[in-house]
């Protein structure tokens, strides 16, 4: 497999889209960027939707993802990659309905409208408001 260069092109593809996509994600959301999940909304928290925010709701996640699953498929690693892409997706899967009940409550209606209308950017990860809504019990 490792002679297949075509798999390895288009592990580094991934590598690259996934790393353009993570830090458009950190520029564009500036101040408001942060690698730890708030539980209190600060004064410089604006809730980000333009830019690449506008196609994906969690871009430094969906970068991450394919950044870190195309290292493993540009190595040429089967199985790194299937182990990469379950633990990476199984983080988010956890993380995202956390932090999302969170700007739930820092923007109200304008983030769950925006939660609609824009997918997570994380493969398989769609949440809605009851899923969200079961998170109470974390305050």
């Amino acid at each position: 497999m490792k002679q297949v260069w075509i798999v390895s092109d288009f592990g580094l593809a991934m590598v690259v889209i996934g790393e353009i996509i993570r830090k458009m994600a950190i520029v564009t959301a500036g101040q408001s960027f942060t690698h730890l999940i708030k539980v209190r909304r600060e004064n410089h928290h604006n809730l980000v939707t333009h830019g690449i925010y506008r196609c994906i709701r969690h871009p430094s996640y969906c970068g991450f993802f394919h950044l870190f699953v195309g290292t493993q498929i540009m190595l040429c690693n089967p199985v790194s990659s299937l182990g990469f892409a379950v633990v990476v997706w199984k983080f988010f899967h956890d993380r995202i309905p956390h932090e999302e009940y969170f700007l739930r409550q820092f923007f109200g209606l304008a983030y769950s409208e925006y939660a609609r209308t824009v997918p997570s950017g994380v493969p398989f990860i769609k949440l809605n408001v009851h899923d969200i809504a079961s998170l109470a019990f974390l305050l």
